[in-house]
């Protein structure tokens, strides 16, 4: 490990030039983008596809292109302000810290016991022998034993290898099933069909963003990017990935559409499981085997990227949550615990990862209690206008260097961002209330 950290070190010193050189440090923004997009994004992509076919296709893409801009600022903000988000959120006030530390246990909780159940239902399909609740349950203790025992090197090429098997069988089938590249074509051109519009919502401003999206500038900082000098990198890094999830969507669209198109899905992650049965039905035994392999890379990487990135914002947060708030607020000295592999040692990053893992397994046992899913879900709704609100705030404000501040273009899609993320709140709250 002490090589790759110290290729890391040199590399912060000088940033990459030419495209095979950028290319090749190619790898945060891999990681948050495919953290980001677990099973309930398979699930709302497909349910949108078997409902309305390829017409909400521009709703994914739209999604998308925010998520990117969502990505580029968090990114920015690290390397221009040489400071963590949290340090962001001090200079706000104490409110921001204090949501956060509340949100980040309680969604940490039921979270937990969520991707444990995502990875143990292509386990079971694919193995048997185990019911789903055992196979969650061994799937948390691996992903607790990788990122417990692994530095950042090693866990950006293990994840990275996840997300080619991800990509490459998912689009492997979205090929497979042959789409009308018309109808395809035809779904670019925005349209709402008559009771598309919680859907449109949702493909917007659900699929691919998550918790994980603040954790993109913890995994710069620990693959030893600094600086504003990154910037290019960054943008590209991000870029890749955000295209990939892109792809990714689309790719889920069209299976969706051309396989369960008329369908009346279940928004539970068990409904991948019919696509699977469709391929079989359809293409023979290897085709449903390709699938189940795809979706256990999808719910692998969300649980290990989830693991290991909002555990560097728990131990940051235990940090930040001790120092001076607002206009006291100083920067403070936390980055290097992150290049170093301080942070992964530490206790809070370490009881962080046992909190997802070992408490959540008696929710597999029991139903989600109503009151505790309840405060989840609206903490959840209200997490992502938290993220977009705060980011335009700091990107323009003066503490930020003038090369790291927000143009027009990237306020025009925070400030979207922001107004659609407020619209998913209040449709959340007001269904579930």
């Amino acid at each position: 490990m002490s090589t790759h950290q110290g290729t890391d070190r040199t590399a912060e010193l000088t940033p990459p030039v030419g495209v095979g050189a950028k290319v090749r440090q190619v790898g945060p923004g891999l990681l948050a983008a495919a953290t980001g997009v677990g099973a309930g994004d398979l699930v709302a992509t497909m349910v949108a596809g078997a409902r309305f076919g390829t017409v909400l296709l521009w709703a994914a893409i739209l999604g998308t292109v925010l998520k990117l801009a969502l990505g580029e600022g968090v990114g920015r903000w690290h390397l221009a302000s040489g400071t963590t988000l949290l340090d962001g959120w001090r200079r706000l006030g104490r409110w921001a810290t204090v949501f956060f530390g509340v949100y980040i246990v309680i969604w940490g909780f039921v979270y937990g016991a969520t991707a444990m159940s995502a990875v143990g239902l292509p386990l079971n399909a694919l193995f048997g022998g185990l019911s789903v609740r055992y196979w969650a349950m061994i799937a948390g203790v691996v992903g607790l034993a990788l990122v417990w025992t692994q530095r950042y090197a090693f866990f950006e090429k293990f994840m990275t290898v996840l997300v080619l098997i991800k990509f490459c069988t998912v689009v492997a089938v979205a090929v497979l099933v042959a789409p009308d590249l018309g109808n395809l074509a035809s779904g670019l051109v925005p349209r709402l069909p008559e009771g598309s519009t919680i859907y449109v919502l949702g493909l917007i401003g659900g699929v691919g963003g998550t918790i994980t999206m603040a954790a993109y500038g913890y995994w710069m900082f620990a693959k030893g990017w600094r600086g504003t000098g990154w910037l290019s990198m960054m943008r590209l890094d991000n870029a890749v990935g955000y295209v990939m999830t892109g792809i990714f969507v689309i790719a889920m669209m069209i299976v969706g559409s051309t396989l369960l198109f008329g369908q009346n899905l279940t928004e539970s992650d068990s409904g991948l499981l019919v696509l699977g049965t469709a391929l079989d039905e359809r293409y023979g035994a290897w085709a449903r085997i390709l699938f189940l392999v795809g979706f256990l890379a999808v719910t692998s990487t969300s649980l290990l990227g989830v693991w290991n990135g909002v555990s560097f914002m728990f131990a940051d947060w235990t940090r930040a949550i001790r120092m001076p708030h607002g206009k006291e607020a100083e920067t403070g000295p936390s980055i290097e615990r992150f290049a170093s592999g301080e942070a992964e040692r530490s206790l809070p990053f370490r009881g962080y990862l046992l909190w997802l893992t070992l408490p959540p397994m008696a929710l597999l046992f029991i139903d989600k209690p109503f009151g505790l899913t309840l405060v989840y879900g609206v903490l959840g709704s209200v997490f992502m206008p938290f993220l977009a609100i705060t980011l335009l705030l700091l990107l323009n404000s003066k503490r930020i260097s003038g090369q790291g501040r927000s143009g027009w273009l990237s306020n025009l899609f925070l400030g979207a961002a922001s107004v659609l993320f407020l619209a998913l709140l209040v449709t959340d709250v007001v269904n579930r209330f």
